[in-house]
């Protein structure tokens, strides 16, 4: 009997090129970038990268992105696009500070829906949060409580491959914030049913991370002033108050990735021009047909989400046959070029997980499959 490869080595196989799909990057944040965007930027670079981050060239292309955000959401009268530096992690911080007056509900249904709990429970200014949990591979449902004045939504669980509809909870009279940092702009929504919708550019927007966007309604402009207001001490950094009036001026409170903004804007604009919020979900709808329908077929292969209609259509996860080495199938994935197929680590399963954003083609998508049946085959 052949002994199993060692942990650090990869079987010599290749993929012919045939199968291979045009682009291999099928990451789950950071995600591929469209290499038009990269030209684009490398276009424009002499007159806007290296430039102040206060000076016109660079708070017009905020403003291009703040006015792409608004158009792609069809955001309600009212709403205003905020931003700043850190990304979703430290939005929680910012929202903990600057949103929740004092008590929040959070579902909590994996990795990151966890965290921004943990922040609230922390927070010793705020009263221990209301948690509503469901298993690994699920989602939970929000309710009504006359307690909580901040009800902490997760649109896509990037670390299960969960989707969950955006509604107020019924009832409900507090704020309602989504993260939707792995669902903006490939899951539809209508942000009449939120106050924050917040998310980070890395992922369906195709850009790189470090930077947190938030479309806020008139309630949560009112709460974020009300707070401010009220005297409690927040830093400076995270002050959402301090964000909504640099925001106004198409800027941030301190230097952002000035490439980032460049590369959100082209992906924004990309979409928009192409029919919008629609054209993005409707690519992902698509690539999750084609993953989840290989994996319903395929006989050592199955979603991992049960529920057809929780599956996410950005971020897919795949169990494999115990008797298939998931981790070495992603190796010999990324040797012939195809990156990033690797399972959560801290999800703990036998699985690949595919990241399914508007910038990945819908015919990469099924190139893949045919690959992974590719290297299976030769595995075994």
């Amino acid at each position: 009997m052949t002994p199993p490869p060692a942990a650090d080595s990869v079987p010599d196989i290749t993929i012919p090129d045939a199968l291979l799909p045009a682009d291999g990057r099928f990451g789950c944040g950071p995600s591929k970038v469209r290499p038009e965007a990269v030209e684009a930027l490398v276009a424009d670079a002499p007159t806007y990268l290296g430039t102040s981050h206060r000076q016109p060239t660079v708070k017009f292309m905020v403003a291009r992105m703040r006015n792409a955000v608004a158009e792609m959401f069809a955001a309600p009268d009212g709403y205003e696009v905020l931003l700043g530096n850190g990304g979703t992690t430290v939005f929680w911080d910012a929202a903990a500070f600057g949103l929740v007056a004092e008590r929040s509900q959070h579902l909590v249904f994996g990795e990151f829906s966890s965290k921004f709990a943990k922040v609230t429970s922390a927070a010793p200014f705020l009263e221990e949060p209301e948690v509503i949990e469901s298993a690994t591979g699920t989602h939970p449902s929000p309710v009504a409580s006359d307690d909580a004045d901040f009800y902490a939504l997760t649109h896509n669980e990037t670390s299960t491959g969960v989707m969950m509809p955006i509604a107020r909870p019924e009832g409900a009279s507090g704020l309602v914030g989504v993260d939707a940092t792995s669902a903006a702009g490939g899951l539809r929504v209508d942000l009449a049913q939120t106050d924050v919708y917040y998310f980070a550019p890395q992922k369906c927007l195709a850009a790189d991370g470090g930077l947190w966007i938030a479309v806020c309604s008139p309630a949560a402009i009112e709460r974020i002033s009300q707070i401010a207001e009220s005297g409690r001490w927040i830093p400076a950094s995270i002050d959402l108050s301090t964000a909504l009036d640099n925001s106004r001026k198409d800027q941030t409170y301190n230097t952002p990735a000035l490439a980032t903004i460049h590369l959100a804007v082209s992906q924004l604009e990309w979409v928009n021009n192409n029919g919008g919020l629609e054209f993005a979900a409707s690519r992902c709808d698509r690539s999750a047909e084609i993953m989840y329908g290989w994996a319903e077929k395929t006989s050592y292969a199955t979603p991992f989400v049960v529920d057809p209609d929780q599956r996410s259509h950005v971020v897919a996860t795949i169990d494999l046959d115990d008797a298939i080495d998931a981790s070495m199938v992603s190796k010999v994935l990324r040797a012939n070029g195809i990156v990033d197929t690797e399972a959560y680590r801290k999800l703990g399963r036998n699985q690949l997980r595919i990241g399914m954003f508007p910038a990945i083609d819908p015919d990469d998508v099924a190139a893949l499959t045919t690959c992974i049946d590719h290297v299976v085959s030769a595995l075994a």
